[in-house]
């Protein structure tokens, strides 16, 4: 099916939209980045390289109040707007605004959803190796999902938000923008450091998927907002769990094995003695 939109009558509501999904996603690149970049500031001794690099490495995995700021802001804003008269208000005229400017829909974020995190192990299949392997990305995506269809799932049952097209009364908050935007941290997370295009990337597609869950009359914008907010922390707090998670599935791997095996002769008999060391 297609779109068609007049373009020229498109009004500022859509372009606040637009605007705001987009510094929300800039941001979100823009302070990762600094804290990338000011993690590989170094010094002229080599025990302070390798300590920066440490610290860069094992970023993702440490819980940091700052980066509660954007889900926050968002999460904070789908909640206002069930309760706020103003919000509501804010959403119904974006609805308006843009169904009468839409003659058909489209249904890309049905698909769109899931492009990021598909992304992940594309580029892994075609030997872009991200910062983990396929098997530990898999576990962290997969906490991930478990959390935030979780979250999702519950919030749609106790809040009982009716869709702008009717239909039900599972709106809030969006599921749909929630896969998209825990997919786009993913992809950040994994590829930030072979280029932040990788996440910019993932960030636009989950952005242009919450902009046609409203503009198919599907979500409000409350919605959206509290969706992208809950799928960018739960996959923030799937990397702060990994570590834990990696250690009780399988707990093995990196610990030291040493052996020694020494042979002797009482007088009477021969043989060895082994001894192993976990």
């Amino acid at each position: 099916m297609l779109t068609i939109i007049n373009l020229n009558s498109l009004k500022m509501y859509k372009i606040i939209l637009f605007l705001l999904f987009s510094f929300l996603a800039n941001a979100q690149t823009a302070t990762d980045t600094i804290k990338a970049t000011q993690s590989t500031v170094t010094t002229d001794t080599i025990t302070q390289k390798k300590e920066n690099f440490v610290l860069d490495t094992v970023s993702p995995y440490k819980f940091k109040y700052k980066q509660l700021i954007i889900p926050a802001v968002l999460i904070g804003y789908g909640f206002i707007g069930l309760e706020s008269d103003w919000l509501k208000g804010f959403n119904s005229d974006i609805k308006n605004e843009v169904t009468e400017d839409i003659d058909q829909k489209i249904t890309i974020d049905d698909f769109s959803q899931y492009a990021p995190a598909a992304s992940v192990f594309a580029l892994g299949a075609l030997g872009i190796k991200g910062k983990h392997s396929m098997r530990d990305q898999a576990l962290i995506m997969g906490a991930s999902y478990v959390m935030m269809s979780a979250t999702v799932f519950s919030l749609k049952s106790i809040t009982h938000v009716e869709r702008p097209d009717g239909t039900s009364f599972n709106s809030f908050p969006s599921g749909h923008t929630a896969n998209a935007f825990a997919g786009a941290e993913f992809l950040w997370q994994e590829y930030k450091d072979k280029s932040i295009w990788y996440g910019i990337a993932g960030y636009a597609v989950a952005t242009g998927t919450g902009i046609f869950r409203i503009v198919n009359n599907r979500h409000w914008l409350t919605d959206v907002a509290a969706g992208a907010g809950i799928g960018i922390l739960s996959t923030k707090a799937a990397y702060w769990l990994y570590p834990y998670m990696k250690n009780k599935l399988f707990p093995s791997e990196g610990k030291k094995v040493s052996s020694l095996i020494t042979p002797f002769y009482n007088g009477r008999e021969l043989g060895c003695a082994a001894v192993v060391q976990f």
